[in-house]
């Protein structure tokens, strides 16, 4: 690598640079041009072919609808030999173009001539065995392409007698079915070699301004180094060192720079600002020094304010799920037996959906407590079983609400998860179908297989529709806070989905939402 040990060297560096980098960039236009030519032509040729279809196509179609109007219009009075020929009298008073090359040419599905307006000699002659060049049977492919339900195009090398030579070709037929008619128009090709020879020239003149236009910007700029070189450089250095001696003088003193030493303006501008810079650093660097010594100390006692703080919320969370377990059984037991002893009493009924809510809460507390110290080892699971079971834990929620439960879940669906995380997943999903749900409506649970290697696990409810569906997964979030909670549900069945692979899609519109879940049976990958 060069190394410029003085200005004049640096001079010198950068016309060489410059010669090199307008020669690099010269390239670089020129290749990049050639590049464009090629993309245009391709792009000329594509376009004028897909122009050209359009045009025969249009055309061809315009023949059909003519001749099945015509047909309609006179079947009654006239035979259809007479239609036909009168037709085909139309057909070649219609011609759009003079190019006689572009004709309408029919045939008949055997291959016989039956319209062609530059050879009128082949009417009637049978063309099916015909091969072009390249040994393709061009009638015979033209007639089963043409009974196609839209037709098609044919590409085929074909005889051009206005240059007498063969040429491509593309032609586009389509059948007459009441006539056992394949109408077809085509047109060639080679008129795109003229248009793609006008590119061609555009390119080199294009080429020749720009070598014209780089190499006077390359004398330009040679030319104005040499006169930097020449005239300012010694000048430009002198005020450098200056400012430079300056610099290093200042830090054992507090003396101004001397402007009587500079020359350029500028430079005497410059080192008024390095003067005030020098001494407005010195001033802030004594007051960061004080500031920084003030914020040390007062984060070192907030973090130890907040570390307690946030210490103490755990402890606490921990407590309250210890000394809930034991009286949420207690409650539980009592209501066993007073269902033994008072069966299908609504007041019982409410009582022991609170104490399930109480439950479900519970277990929302104990996992978020547990799930960075314990390790959710996976098992096969019986995932038709636990979510049964769920729905009957649920079951007497939903009626204290009004609402009912509608499942459609296959027997016999296992996957390998965590028992644990699993029910996270049900318990979140259920409870939240019936926070939200409206009253005496249905809520919709299905479980089935997807296919070989995923179920899919899914509950839809009648409810409002959610907003914002990208903050709903979100900790403390809730979209109606008049219902309750904490916030925490999805967010927790969010953190599980995504350890375990588990896709999420959310649907909701103003009367459902659904959540749909899928797993992967053998899924055996965490993240």
């Amino acid at each position: 690598m060069l190394k410029a040990k003085s200005l004049y060297h640096l001079i010198v560096y950068s016309i060489l640079f410059i010669i090199v980098l307008i020669s690099f960039f010269t390239f670089i236009i020129i290749d990049n041009a050639h590049e464009e030519l090629q993309e245009k032509i391709h792009t000329l040729k594509i376009d004028y072919t897909n122009n050209q279809k359009a045009l025969i196509k249009n055309h061809v179609n315009y023949i059909i609808n003519f001749i099945d109007y015509y047909y309609n219009q006179n079947k009654d009075t006239k035979s259809v030999e007479t239609i036909q020929k009168e037709v085909i009298e139309a057909i070649e008073k219609l011609r759009i173009t003079d190019n006689r090359n572009e004709y309408i040419f029919i045939y008949d599905f055997n291959g016989k001539v039956i319209q062609s307006s530059v050879a009128k000699e082949n009417i009637g002659k049978n063309f099916l065995n015909v091969i072009d060049p390249n040994g393709k049977e061009v009638i015979k492919e033209l007639i089963n392409t043409s009974k196609k339900p839209f037709g098609g195009y044919v590409d085929y090398v074909w005889f051009k007698p206005e240059i007498n030579k063969e040429t491509n070709k593309v032609s586009y037929a389509k059948s007459y079915n009441r006539w056992n008619w394949t109408v077809g128009k085509g047109v060639y090709l080679d008129e795109i070699d003229k248009l793609v020879h006008i590119k061609e020239e555009e390119y080199n003149e294009k080429i020749s301004n720009y070598t014209l236009q780089i190499t006077s910007l390359t004398i330009m700029l040679i030319l104005y180094s040499i006169f930097i070189y020449k005239n300012a450089t010694i000048l430009i250095v002198n005020d450098v060192k200056e400012i430079g001696k300056y610099f290093k003088e200042s830090q054992k003193n507090d003396n101004p720079i001397n402007q009587n030493r500079i020359i350029f303006g500028e430079f005497k501008v410059i080192a008024n600002y390095a003067t005030d810079a020098m001494n407005n650093i010195k001033l802030r660097t004594h007051m960061l020094e004080d500031l920084n010594k003030n914020l040390e100390y007062k984060v070192n006692e907030k973090t130890k304010e907040l570390t307690n703080l946030i210490e103490s919320q755990k402890q606490f969370i921990k407590n309250s799920v210890h000394e809930i377990n034991t009286p949420l059984s207690i409650i539980q037991t009592n209501i066993d037996l007073l269902k033994m002893k008072i069966p299908n009493n609504k007041y019982i009924t409410n009582i022991e959906s609170g104490s399930k809510i109480i439950q479900y809460i519970y277990d929302d507390l104990s996992y978020l407590v547990k799930k960075d110290r314990v390790i959710y080892e996976k098992e096969y699971l019986d995932f038709t079983t636990i979510l049964k079971n769920r729905l009957d834990f649920f079951d007497e929620i939903a009626k204290s609400n009004s609402l009912y439960f509608i499942n459609s879940i296959e027997d016999d669906l296992y996957i390998k998860f965590n028992n644990t995380e699993l029910q996270r997943i049900i318990d979140n999903n259920l409870s939240n179908a019936i926070k939200y749900s409206y009253a005496k409506s249905p809520i919709f649970v299905k479980l089935y297989y997807l296919n070989d290697d995923e179920i899919e696990f899914s509950v839809a409810t009648n409810s409002q529709k959610i907003e914002n569906t990208n903050k709903i997964f979100d900790d403390f979030y809730r979209e109606n806070s008049a219902r309750g909670g904490f916030g925490l549900g999805l967010k927790i069945v969010k953190d599980i989905c995504d350890k375990n692979l588990v896709i999420i899609r959310l649907d909701s519109k103003e009367k459902e939402t659904k959540f749909t879940y899928r797993f992967k049976i053998n899924e055996d990958t965490t993240t």
